[in-house]
């Protein structure tokens, strides 16, 4: 069987800045392989050390995104799995930053503070592809170190419910800037279908990042990606969901970070419950003695949290009768096939 192969490469006037609101820039079948590109979060314009982004960048043109792409069929209601084939550093070189009244440990917006925001520094990173790794290059001293390269997406989600608009700064239910090293090549993420087509986009690369994304930027890099994306009948689920080789994951959005918390552990006692037929309480004992609480991002408009459970616990119960590991299968195929 033939693996449907299609291509987006956005001219840069095509590049979405927020979630909803747009017509698709590529409508697919399910089951269909998308070669896409990204831009980085600065739109390509921080280079150097000296191009500070408050200068060289202009607001609310930040973090641009690839799309939307519209599956066939997908109706409110629904669920759209985004498996990630291939996610790839298409430059020699990656930025990061601080950026004035942004990041975990600086005055913002809604933390308010009399003393004056950290200074804005660009930091420039060698991206060696071939070695798989990146040189961060201290801008105080001399110090150096090579880490390994983790390619991931920190945003990527679906079109808002109920016709609303929202920021690709901004994570939620739809998905958006979640900015988790899970997002990674050989995860799929399942997002709630809100819209006709669901409205898939794709952004903000990034070659590695820390949980947490303390500083407010991750190794900031344009990508050439590859995902497979499908449709699940009737399955949409409250907040996105994530599901590796090894281990199911449920994400919540929000401020204060422990509601965050709160929604990600929720979703999963439920995910858990539902998976192995257990009671409410079962489900919440075993969650709380055999999950993890790994950090999406703390600096967002929304802070992310994760909750993730091994899979290895669940015997031989498979999310969403197993499109997972299928959907890993046809990224296998097309990758040997390549």
């Amino acid at each position: 069987m033939s693996i449907e192969v299609v291509r987006l490469d956005p001219a840069r006037e095509q590049l979405a800045y927020a979630f909803g609101g747009r017509e698709p820039l590529l409508t697919v079948l399910p089951g269909t392989v998308v070669e896409l590109s990204t831009e980085d979060c600065f739109g390509g314009a921080v280079r150097t050390v000296d191009d500070l982004p408050s200068q060289v960048c202009a607001f609310p043109y930040l973090n641009p995104v690839t799309g939307p792409i519209a599956v066939e069929g997908a109706e409110p209601g629904d669920a759209v799995a985004v498996h990630f084939a291939d996610i790839r550093p298409v430059r020699d070189w990656a930025v990061s930053s601080t950026f004035p009244h942004f990041g975990a440990l600086t005055a913002t917006h809604t933390t308010a503070m009399l003393h004056d925001a950290l200074p804005e520094r660009v930091w420039l990173y060698e991206v060696d592809v071939a070695g798989g790794v990146c040189r961060f290059q201290a801008r105080g001293s001399e110090f150096e170190v090579e880490l390994p390269l983790d390619p991931m997406h920190g945003t990527v989600g679906v079109a808002p419910a109920a016709g609303e608009v929202l920021m690709s700064i901004s994570p939620g239910a739809h998905g958006g800037n979640m900015d988790t090293p899970e997002l990674r090549a050989g995860t799929t993420a399942y997002f709630p279908v809100n819209v006709p087509g669901a409205m898939i986009s794709i952004g903000d690369g990034h070659c590695r990042q820390g949980e947490g994304e303390v500083c407010g930027t991750a190794v900031e890099a344009a990508m050439s990606t590859v995902v497979v994306v499908d449709l699940i009948k009737g399955a949409a689920p409250a907040w996105p969901r994530l599901e590796s080789a090894d281990h199911l994951m449920s994400t919540g959005s929000a401020r204060p970070l422990e509601d965050a918390f709160r929604i990600s552990q929720h979703d999963l006692v439920g995910w858990t419950a539902s998976l192995l037929g257990l009671d409410a309480l079962d489900a919440y004992q075993l969650v709380s003695q055999a999950g993890l609480a790994p950090a999406g991002n703390v600096v967002d408009t929304t802070y992310t949290m994760l909750a993730k459970l091994p899979k290895s616990i669940l015997g031989h119960a498979a999310a969403y009768d197993g499109i997972h590991s299928h959907l890993r299968g046809i990224a296998e195929r097309y990758l040997a096939e390549r």
